[in-house]
């Protein structure tokens, strides 16, 4: 009987153990590109940016002062903005990740109609910093 009792208890541990797995990279990688659409959408201007690397360049030269700015004049024009954002596409390479996808971004100055939307293709370059991953890089065009 203690024998059989041993064993349950060694199958109940085996079962358990892929549940106290940590995160693959991949998998926290989307979830800290999903906590930074939420803050944008949700506009939380400081919890968007804790997402941004200290070092980020975007399009034309753009650092993370500027990002900042172009965040904070979109949440001031807007009253509400939302994100639909494609099947992105990733390429890890250690603590560095290349992320490409499509995006579509309105706004509104009601909560009721977007005023305005645009189709982006968006690549992006990730690094994971103190245990998150943070955008380094990002670069969008107007799709076609």
């Amino acid at each position: 009987m203690r024998r059989a009792w041993g064993w349950g208890w060694a199958c109940m541990l085996l079962l358990a153990l892929p549940g106290c797995q940590r995160d693959t990279a991949e998998l926290r990688l989307r979830k800290d590109m999903a906590a930074l659409q939420e803050a944008v959408e949700e506009r939380r201007l400081r919890d968007a940016m804790e997402g941004v690397a200290e070092d980020f360049v975007g399009d034309a030269g753009m650092d993370r002062a500027a990002l900042h700015n172009l965040l904070r004049a979109q949440f001031l024009a807007n009253a509400r903005i939302g994100i639909i954002v494609g099947p992105p596409s990733i390429a890890l390479q250690g603590n560095d990740a290349d992320v490409r996808f499509d995006a579509v971004i309105s706004g509104s100055q009601t909560r009721l109609v977007p005023e305005r939307m645009q189709r982006y293709s968006v690549v992006t370059a990730w690094r994971v910093q103190d245990g998150r991953w943070r955008l380094r890089h990002a670069q969008w065009t107007p799709a076609e």
